[in-house]
């Protein structure tokens, strides 16, 4: 199972900006979603974001192109020789703002609160893709694997007849895990399964990329200008993802006041 990786520290440089342009197409299509969610809020527009597939597909494209764009960086950063301690001070940083999410949420939404939102779930499953990185194209077969087993699972969760352990997968001590029949009240939820499919399906697709830039000298063009401001958002996005948020929400709180 083991693929020895070929590195390359001279990999060009629109390697990277493609992958931080990737990740901010992400970050734009996020904040829309978000802005239209917070109009909802304020009462500007009238939108079911829970049960309307225009809104919930929406969140699970833009959460799998992030969650992609992850895995492929994660990748490349283990092909081109991350050392550990550099892997574990971003690892730090991601899971520091994630405990940031949840201290803020609780403040605006005390009853629904982040507790396992998309940081929380990237925080874990970042260790579990830099473990399984060199696995190379077997992340595709376990990734598919993995979002199987979660519908497959759920299904014969949902027929068991044992209701104290469907409640324990259900409960947060538990249902970060993904295994649940009843989804939990809070405002952003990423669990393990199915998501760690699409990260190591990203892992797997930015393994191949560096290995074939390695073996054949594959190029990438210069991004236009729209290219090079999404790279510059990818390159941020950590940040963009702390401070988006409270801008657009803390502008239409404003505005509803002066209306």
């Amino acid at each position: 199972m083991r693929r020895k990786i070929i590195t390359s520290p001279t990999l060009p440089l629109a390697r990277f900006e493609a992958l931080d342009a990737l990740r901010g197409l992400a970050m734009v299509w996020m904040t829309v979603f978000h802005f239209c969610f917070d109009l909802n809020q304020f009462g500007f527009i009238g939108v079911d974001f829970y049960n309307d597939p225009i809104w919930t597909w929406q969140r699970t494209f833009i959460l799998s192109l992030f969650l992609f764009s992850a895995g492929i960086g994660q990748a490349t950063a283990v092909a081109h020789g991350q050392s550990w301690p550099r892997f574990w001070r971003r690892w730090a940083q991601v899971a520091g703002c994630a405990l940031l999410v949840t201290a803020g949420s609780w403040w605006m939404y005390p009853q629904s609160f982040i507790y396992f939102g998309v940081l929380h779930g990237i925080a874990l499953m970042l260790i579990i893709v830099r473990l399984t990185a060199h696995w190379g194209a077997w992340l595709w077969l376990f990734g598919g694997g993995v979002i199987a087993i979660k519908y497959i699972a759920v299904y014969a969760i949902s027929a068991c007849s044992n209701v104290e352990f469907v409640h324990l997968l259900n409960s947060p001590i538990l249902n970060w895990l993904g295994l649940i029949t009843q989804k939990p009240i809070t405002e952003d939820y990423v669990p393990l399964l199915p998501w760690l499919g699409i990260m190591w399906w990203g892992a797997a697709a930015g393994s191949a990329s560096s290995w074939l830039g390695s073996r054949f000298g594959l190029q990438v063009n210069p991004l236009p200008w729209i290219g090079r401001t999404l790279a510059f958002i990818g390159r941020w996005s950590l940040i963009y993802y702390l401070l988006h948020q409270p801008i657009l929400f803390g502008s239409l709180m404003v505005l509803k006041r002066l209306l």
